[in-house]
């Protein structure tokens, strides 16, 4: 994982929060794992992701406890090894994540799981056995924990369509954002994470040696690579969510603006893996995933806000990029589908 790859202070502090005690605990420990303590009071500070992993792995060894101290009952030092060699055995995603959530839900008291197949979209579903909801760190280390063992199984990064949680907004949501997806909802009845169903079919193919270089690698490797927010990609895409789909610039308009030539441009997002075309993409499918859910909104008026000629076209486009279409989609992230 390159040095760039950072993880806010923010996380830091929550990973502390139940497992070290304050004071010259928490600044010994900081120290050991090169992160400088006086980080703790600067909000803006970040860290190399790389520090935040021997984080992990420290405190997973002191407290015999892979989770941060947030379940009754301990991770214990080894569980991460034995899920991901437990899920490895079936042949294909969707079995080997059911094997997985089993483990877990074993393993964790407050967090028992299920996997649920929705025609083409799926599902993994919370279900707390208590009202009150945990901290959303606790459920984004779940998530990390759970969608970073099924991109290693796949050998592919599984895309996001939604994580829904029942805990309130926390003040910092930058990092989760970025490391699972745009479209984060708080305060809702349940909490799960929404992916295209065609993901399950995925075949797994992992040996032993793959396993052990995983594990050798571990957490480091689950904490999911962070995009520079100073690339040319991440620019273009925010400045595209700031107007109206239907005056996004033309390739030529996109480098003049820019002051480079339309090949310096190509090559540079070629470099980055992107196209203009793909970042495009990217944006009408997040937005589209967003307000699919506010029912208020019509299909027309979305394909309208997108730049589409008409509803069937933006149909058309959301089942390429979902795998399901617009309709089957608001009807599960609004639970009407039982």
């Amino acid at each position: 994982m390159a040095e760039k790859d950072t993880i806010s202070i923010h996380l830091v502090r929550e990973a502390l929060l139940q497992s070290c005690a304050p004071g010259a605990a928490t600044h010994e420990v900081l120290n050991k794992v090169g992160i400088d303590p006086a980080l703790l009071e600067q909000p803006a500070a970040r860290v190399p992701a790389t520090a935040y992993a021997r984080l992990w792995r420290l405190l997973a060894r002191r407290l015999d406890d892979e989770f941060f101290a947030m379940d009754p009952r301990r991770l214990k030092t080894g569980s991460l090894a034995f899920l991901c060699r437990a899920s490895m055995a079936p042949l294909s995603l969707g079995a080997g994540l059911e094997t997985g959530l089993g483990f877990l839900s074993l393993m964790l008291d407050h967090l028992p799981a299920q996997l649920v197949r929705q025609q083409s979209l799926a599902e993994i579903v919370l279900l707390e056995p208590e009202p009150e909801s945990r901290r959303a760190f606790t459920y984004f280390t779940y998530w990390m924990i759970v969608h970073g063992v099924a991109c290693w199984l796949a050998g592919r990064r599984i895309p996001i369509l939604a994580i829904e949680l029942r805990c309130p907004q926390p003040a910092f949501i930058d990092d989760y954002q970025v490391m699972f997806s745009d479209n984060l909802r708080f305060e809702r009845p349940r909490t799960r994470m929404i992916f295209s169903a065609d993901c399950l079919d995925l075949p797994i193919k992992r040996n032993a040696e793959e396993l052990k270089r995983f594990l050798a690698q571990a957490p480091a490797n689950i904490l999911v690579k962070y995009r520079d927010p100073d690339s040319l990609a991440m620019r273009i895409k925010h400045d595209l969510r700031q107007m109206p789909a239907q005056i996004w610039p033309e390739t030529e308009q996109l480098a003049q603006t820019l002051c480079v030539s339309a090949s310096t441009l190509r090559r540079r997002l070629a470099e980055e893996g992107h196209t203009y075309q793909s970042l495009k993409d990217s944006v009408r499918k997040e937005l589209a995933i967003v307000w699919l859910a506010e029912p208020q909104i019509s299909f027309a008026d979305i394909a309208s806000r997108l730049g589409f000629a008409d509803v069937s076209s933006f149909y058309k486009a959301f089942r390429k990029w979902v795998g399901s279409n617009p309709g089957h989609y608001r009807s599960l992230i609004l639970n009407d589908i039982t």
